[in-house]
């Protein structure tokens, strides 16, 4: 889930093509025509095809070309691209989680996408944000995602509902009975706990001037991560958080509760909508609550992005149909049969879109929330803090003996895994 699992106003079809025209390099008709009878391949996420299928039989009418839709799921597509690239039978368009973009530049896996300033303008900055390296950009926002509310009515009301973590502490002091249980989060990892520790100071990377990461700067030990780290312990040590939601597991134990009427409220994401709706869940959605210092609890937002392989034959073409497919109409339909929030900044208030509680939960929340560090340095953060969390989680640790280990753990491998970095 990781990332595996969680974010107006219509262009006129001829701004569009104005706009593509524009995009590639240097295009001109002579090129277009030289791409007829092509085609291109587009790695699709599983069971959201169904959101482009217009898009692509309009962009294949225009150009000429056919376009091969094949569904795989998003967060493995980098994955499969190391083997399918060089083999000849990867994607030219594929669709993958923004904090994965790095890494995959670094190996050489994607290509450099060459559109204008307005194109990039379209989206929200920290989607944008999320597919540049080195100020260079390597795809255009899809999608966003970030973790929210989810609370039963059946069981709290709306108005009832505690303003910050602490009161969802008290509430679930009075609640919590072994079987039944008030607030639950996946505290031991540090994808959720960062919606904590960060309200407090704590961060993953800290930044340069120029809003690039830096590594060398490891925020995950400081005194406000280890402060929010002590307040998540007191949830599993008073017994309000069950043994079961701690590991591999967790996920599915925090779902069942929820659906089987046993959990007021739990933080998840957008993906969970349909699911919980399959279910019979009377639930609502909002943003995560305050802390006791009056800050909102963060999250990481994940984004989708279309991205074009540095493998692909087509790559002019193949960066026309990633402009096309991420463009306002195109994203707009896309969120009509997918329900994944756009990354479009004019469709954020669209009456269509926030008419759902999840689009609007997702947006609201997006204003207290970064993307995920990009860079490469990240894959060496997930393991080493979620296990620092799971010691505290089950006490085996205080939070600052267990945070500062994790932080070592880290340091290690980046030198290690990134030398000269």
């Amino acid at each position: 889930m990781k990332m595996a699992k969680k974010c107006s106003v219509f262009m006129l079809c001829a701004a569009v093509s104005l706009s593509l025209a524009a995009c590639g390099p240097k295009e001109s008709s002579s090129a277009k025509s030289s791409s007829k009878g092509s085609e291109l391949v587009v790695w699709e996420d599983k069971e959201k095809s169904i959101g482009i299928k217009a898009a692509v039989a309009a962009f294949e009418k225009e150009h000429d070309v056919k376009v091969k839709v094949v569904e795989k799921p998003y967060a493995k597509q980098i994955e499969d691209l190391r083997m399918d690239g060089p083999a000849g039978t990867g994607p030219d368009v594929l669709t993958m989680p923004g904090d994965q973009i790095g890494t995959a530049v670094t190996e050489g896996l994607l290509k450099e996408l060459h559109v204008k300033k307005d194109v990039q303008s379209l989206y929200t900055d920290a989607s944008i944000q999320s597919q540049m390296v080195d100020q260079k950009l390597y795809g255009l926002p899809k999608a966003v995602e970030t973790t929210v509310l989810f609370y039963n009515k059946d069981l709290i009301t709306e108005k009832e509902l505690p303003k910050t973590l602490e009161e969802w502490y008290d509430y679930s002091k009075k609640t919590a009975d072994g079987s039944k249980f008030g607030f639950l989060a996946l505290f031991d990892q540090i994808y959720y706990a960062e919606s904590v520790m960060s309200g407090y100071g704590g961060y993953i990377f800290g930044k340069a001037k120029d809003g690039s990461y830096n590594p060398s700067d490891i925020g995950i030990n400081n005194e406000g991560a280890v402060k929010g780290a002590a307040l998540i312990q007191k949830f599993y040590k008073d017994g309000l958080f069950p043994a079961g939601i701690i590991g591999e597991q967790g996920i599915n134990v925090l779902e069942s509760l929820f659906t089987e009427g046993k959990a007021a409220a739990i933080i998840s994401g957008p993906w969970n909508v349909e699911a919980f709706s399959n279910a019979g869940i009377n639930y609502g959605i909002t943003k995560l609550p305050k802390l006791e210092n009056g800050k909102n609890m963060s999250s990481f937002i994940g984004v989708k992005s279309y991205n074009v392989s540095a493998f692909s034959k087509n790559a002019e073409l193949a960066q026309e149909l990633a402009v096309f497919l991420a463009n306002e109409k195109n994203s707009k339909t896309r969120y009509e049969e997918t329900k994944e929030v756009p990354a479009v900044k004019s469709l954020a208030n669209d009456p269509a879109i926030m008419k759902s509680e999840a689009a609007r939960a997702v947006t609201e929340q997006s204003r207290f929330s970064e993307p995920t560090p990009n860079i490469p340095e990240m894959n060496e953060i997930w393991t080493p803090a979620d296990s620092a969390l799971q010691t505290v989680a089950t006490g085996k640790a205080d939070p600052k003996q267990a945070l500062d280990q994790a932080a070592e753990t880290v340091k290690g491998q980046i030198k290690a895994k990134h030398s000269g970095k």
